[in-house]
């Protein structure tokens, strides 16, 4: 049975939502952040024009497009449109994956004899527009890699069908920039050997390319050639993730406790991104000597970076321990998530943080979640 897998991308969906919200910000150049030294979480196409993007400092981008409009965003409606939306696509796919806040992938193989794959995706994508007001565009293609390269040359709202016939015509003229896996530092090492397209990678030997990069280069390849067997995951909600640590022996020491909560934060918020999940509660939790248990939680904004959240947890510790009593157990838990990448939350947070976050989180992934730490986690082993 031949592969039919469809990925679906909300169109600039912070940008839309807030358009949704205010009629009189369509056609106005628009950037989603937060702060001048914050970062752009989202822009309008108004501004792209002009070389504004995601992740770049606001700063840079004000210099870009001066006429902008920033917004700080309302990740609480932009969750609560993403499972709205998310609920229309599940109700009518076998087979659902949900990639991120605004980024869909269904499995629909087999469906062409029952209705015709495209006919059935073009019909989804309008029931979602219909249904929220929100733009959307879709690629239909035999699997993950191809069906998201199409997404994005498809924008803004379009559609595209790529058959098993067309895969390699169409992808062989296109920038290696455009194969999801292919980060800068690729790019430029592919590109100082002259490949620039993906049609000429996809004619270099393998074993160079492995020469080249490294165990990825197989895999690089097979996407580069239009291969990808990468199965779509059926999607679920997740709704927390947590930590607890019980001591050997009961304790007072308060700075000791707190050495430890930042190492437990730390180790959360490298899961957290590493999934793609943004956190809007926290939750702590003490147990005594005498097996008396406490939690006290906050509701927050959405986020995933360290200091936000470990700023939380020490609150909520000083609030909860106050019988000075020996502890048994500490723990954490952050819930209330909803998917989105890591520079999605950082509507206040510096781009000199986020550039470190990525860069231990790279290491992290690298060699292992306790090669790298902050130095207040230092001291838990």
């Amino acid at each position: 049975m031949k592969r039919a897998i469809a990925h679906m991308d909300l169109d600039t969906f912070f940008v839309s939502c807030e358009r949704l919200k205010n009629s009189g910000l369509v056609g106005v150049p628009l950037i989603i952040g937060g702060g001048e030294r914050g970062v752009v979480a989202s822009c309008s196409y108004e501004t792209r024009y002009f070389g504004v993007r995601s992740a770049m400092p606001i700063k840079m981008a004000l210099r870009l497009c001066p006429e902008a409009k920033v917004i700080k965003g309302d990740m609480e409606m932009y969750s609560n449109m993403s499972r709205t939306v998310t609920e229309i696509i599940q109700e009518k796919v076998p087979v659902l994956e949900k990639a991120s806040i605004d980024e869909f992938y269904m499995d629909l193989s087999g469906m062409d004899k029952f209705f015709g794959c495209y006919q059935w995706t073009t019909e989804i994508a309008e029931s979602v527009t219909k249904n929220t007001g929100l733009p959307i565009s879709f690629a239909l293609s035999t699997n993950k890699t191809v069906s998201k390269i199409g997404t994005g040359e498809s924008k803004p709202t379009g559609k595209l069908e790529i058959n098993e016939q067309q895969v390699r015509p169409f992808l062989n003229p296109l920038s290696i920039k455009k194969i999801p896996m292919v980060g800068n530092v690729t790019f430029q090492l592919l590109s100082r050997i002259g490949v620039r397209n993906i049609g000429t990678l996809s004619e270099m030997p393998i074993e160079v390319l492995q020469q080249l990069i490294g165990k990825n280069g197989s895999e690089l390849w097979k996407k580069a050639n239009g291969i990808d067997e990468t199965p779509v995951i059926p999607y679920s909600e997740r709704k927390s993730i947590s930590t607890e640590n019980t001591f050997s022996q009961d304790t007072i020491d308060v700075s000791g406790i707190k050495d430890i909560l930042s190492a437990m934060v730390e180790q959360l918020c490298f899961q957290l991104r590493k999934e793609k999940w943004l956190a809007s509660v926290v939750v702590v939790k003490i147990r005594y000597s005498n097996f008396d248990t406490e939690t006290k939680q906050y509701k927050i904004s959405y986020t995933s970076s360290d200091h936000t959240l470990r700023k939380y947890v020490f609150e909520l510790f000083n609030k909860l321990y106050t019988r000075r009593m020996r502890i048994r157990l500490i723990g954490i838990k952050f819930t209330d998530l909803v998917h989105g990448c890591h520079q999605m939350d950082l509507f206040e947070d510096t781009q000199e943080l986020m550039s470190l976050y990525q860069t231990m989180d790279k290491i992290k992934v690298r060699f292992g979640a306790k090669s790298i730490r902050l130095g207040a986690g230092l001291l838990t082993s």
